[in-house]
């Protein structure tokens, strides 16, 4: 398994949760890489992403000012401090990593993806 995201859980509206993704790819400094979730009966939607050195992030405009993406290069790990959940944060949220070019706000942009963490977000 090359990535492994944790930290999911049941948590009450506007509590907290960090996700993290462990990475066993040989050259994870060099990868894009990127969080999207998935609830059910829906798409996979952007959540945010950050670039290789971790001085540029990008977020979906639902969670821009609660969500926070960091990155441990040395540790090879990647961390989403999700704060101020909400019920529609609810969903199956997948770390992926982005090789190459293309729109990193498209799941089709990233080629490794990880099996996924359960954020369920009650009110």
């Amino acid at each position: 398994v090359q990535l492994q995201a944790s930290g999911g859980g049941l948590v009450q509206a506007g509590g907290s949760l960090r996700l993290s993704c462990a990475a066993s790819l040989r050259t994870f400094e060099t990868y894009g890489m990127g969080w999207f979730r998935q609830a059910p009966g829906k798409g996979r939607e952007f959540v945010a992403h950050i670039n290789w050195s971790g001085t540029t992030t990008y977020y979906a405009d639902s969670v821009k000012g609660r969500f926070t993406l960091s990155r441990d290069n040395r540790k090879k790990n990647l961390y989403l401090e999700m704060n101020d959940l909400k019920p529609e944060d609810t969903a199956v949220y997948y770390c992926a990593a982005k090789e190459y070019s293309g729109d990193l706000f498209l799941a089709s942009a990233y080629n490794r993806w990880g099996q996924g963490t359960l954020v369920t977000v009650s009110s």
